[in-house]
This record gives C-alpha cells, structure tokens and sequence, in this order.
C-alpha cells in the first residue's frame, strides 16, 4: 500500500544541520555516492540552505520503497536536487540506499527492485516545485553581506529608517545583491537635484530573502549627498516625491 508522509523518518529530530553536514550524511549512507559526477559535487559546496521531503513510499509484505527529495539553494541563486531512493531487499530487512542526480535514475533504480505481487506499480508522482525553499529572484554573491548590511542601515538618516528587528534579521545575511532601481521618474524640484534609488537584496541562510531599498539623493538646504533606506520601495519612492516637492 501507500504511506504518505510528511517528513522523512531518517532525519536526525531537533538537530538542524547545516547545508555541508546534511551532504556529507546523505553521501556517507548511500551505496552509490561515488557515481554521481564530480561537477554536482563542486556545486554543491557553495550550497547556502537545503531541504529535504518525501516524494513517495510503498510498503508491503515487509518490503518497502521510499523516495527522497533533497534541495540544496545555491550562492549563485540556483537550486540543485538530488533524489535518494531507500528500499529493503528482504523482508524486515535492513534499508539500503541510494542517490541519483535525476528523477529519470531514480524511476530506472526503481524499476529494479521486485515488489510482492500485490504491490501496485511504483509510480513517482508529477515533480512539484521545492515550497520551503522558493527559488530566487537574484543571483547572490556571498560578500561580507551582514556587514553590508549593518554598514547601510548605519549610513541611512531618514527618522524612520529599519529598525533593530530588521538588523537582527540581516545580522543572519549570507550573500546579498545591489541594483539600480528604475521606473517611474521622480519629479526634480530644483535643477541639479538627484535622486537614485538602489534595492540591496539580501539571501539569509535559511533561504528567506529581504530587500532594503536606498534613496541617495541630493535633496537637502544645503546640497550635500544624503542616504536614506526603506523597507518597500513604494514607501522609498514616496519619500523621494515628498523630498522633491518641499524643495520646489
């Protein structure tokens, strides 16, 4: 029959691992580790969080067969997966397992092993997208990226800048990107005035990413270079109209 579960039973509870900790438990219990290619490997070590879920499991007559999605999040944005297959092959007997670099591998791994008859076919659900880790929106680069961050919420003079939750939660920074924002024109109040606006994109270990967004602009009495940070870039491009308007 089926058994649908909700986490794998291997998994260590309460003790969470890091990204290296969980491939090197994962390649040390499988039979055929030595197979996979050396480029998944190299990837692999620049792994920045990870997650692992049941895909699916068939137990009968004492025999069973489980499948295991295992994600890491790379620091250049990407995912990479690797799908472990655990089976017996007496009944009762001890698991054995087994990893394999795609869902192709592991459905021809799968095909090998003789399931009793009342057992039906063994069949991979549809792959379904990784929910615990979303895939990126930026490509990362890991950089100093809770300095970064701690030296741009320091800079910034706005009154209601971020602030000490939103430090403690970048203090967990792992990489970060920086790019100009565009889109819609701020109105200049003056001629010479500039405004610039800058989302600094930050990937937390656990895969979370938040943005900070930077207004530099020249707004100010005297026309010197001020620093200014917000949570959402509405609220950043808001106060750049409000800057503009007070000083036209």
């Amino acid at each position: 029959m089926s058994v649908p579960y909700e986490t794998a039973a291997y998994e260590p509870p309460d003790s969470p691992e890091s990204p290296e900790e969980h491939l090197a438990r994962l390649l040390g219990r499988a039979l055929n580790s030595f197979e996979l290619p050396d480029e998944t490997i190299r990837r692999l070590d620049s792994a920045l969080a990870h997650d692992s879920s049941l895909h699916s499991a068939h137990h009968s007559a004492g025999l069973h067969q489980e499948t295991y999605r295992h994600t890491w999040l790379l620091a250049d944005g990407s995912a990479l997966t690797l799908w472990e297959l655990v089976h017996n092959t007496t009944p009762g007997g001890a698991p054995q397992h087994e990893v394999y670099v795609d869902s192709e591998e592991l459905q021809a791994a799968g095909a090998r092993l003789a399931l009793p008859p009342d057992t039906p076919d063994f069949e991979l659900p549809v792959p379904v997208e990784l929910s615990s880790i979303p895939m990126p929106r930026h490509a990362y680069v890991p950089d100093d990226s809770a300095d970064h961050a701690r030296r741009l919420l320091r800079r910034a003079e706005n009154p209601d800048r971020p602030g000490a939750e939103t430090a403690a939660l970048l203090a967990t920074a792992c990489a970060h990107q920086i790019t100009q924002a565009f889109g819609r024109p701020c109105r200049a109040g003056r001629a010479g005035l500039g405004f610039s606006l800058y989302e600094h994109a930050f990937l937390l270990c656990d895969g979370q990413e938040v943005s900070l967004w930077e207004v530099e602009h020249t707004a100010t009495p005297d026309g010197r270079h001020m620093c200014e940070v917000y949570t959402t870039e509405d609220a950043a491009r808001e106060a750049m109209e409000r800057r503009a308007a007070h000083l036209s």
